[in-house]
């Protein structure tokens, strides 16, 4: 029962648009649902801002975690290496270099393993994570995404 299984979503409405992240934190029988919204924003930064909060939401360091997402764009930078090589060159040419190197120390605090669920389809967490996150950003309250708007 030590191992934590997290599931994230994002949402843009114009992309960019209005946006939002929902994330559900799974503990053994204890669970735990996450959102917020986002009055300008894109569809990428949210589904990070979703793994993000959820990382650093973990009360200790160490932990087995496994996060589940329908973002390509998340798996693949983290499980084939490409976040890495952003470092190294500085995020030349990159988008949302300030929240991966938020991103970053709140990874390497935990032991994860991302994993690439199909959207929209038969998984109820991940349906789950899409309805909170489509409900933030249609609903709010929206917060000010300041890194988008800093490089808008």
């Amino acid at each position: 029962m030590s191992e934590i299984t997290i599931y994230t979503d994002g949402a843009a409405r114009g992309n960019p648009g209005k946006g939002g992240y929902g994330a559900i934190l799974m503990w053994g029988t204890l669970r735990k649902e996450l959102s917020q919204g986002y009055m300008h924003t894109t569809n990428n930064r949210m589904e990070l801002m979703g793994v993000i909060v959820a990382l650093e939401a973990m009360k200790k360091e160490g932990q087995d975690i496994t996060i589940y997402t329908d973002s390509q764009y998340l798996v693949n930078s983290i499980e084939k290496g490409w976040l890495w090589n952003w470092v190294k060159t500085g995020f030349k040419d990159k988008k949302n270099k300030d929240l991966w190197m938020r991103f970053i120390p709140a990874f390497k605090k935990q032991k994860v393993k991302m994993v690439w669920v199909k959207g929209h389809a038969s998984n109820p967490y991940n349906n789950r994570c899409d309805e909170l996150a489509t409900y933030a950003a249609d609903n709010g309250p929206w917060l000010i995404d300041e890194g988008f708007e800093q490089n808008a």
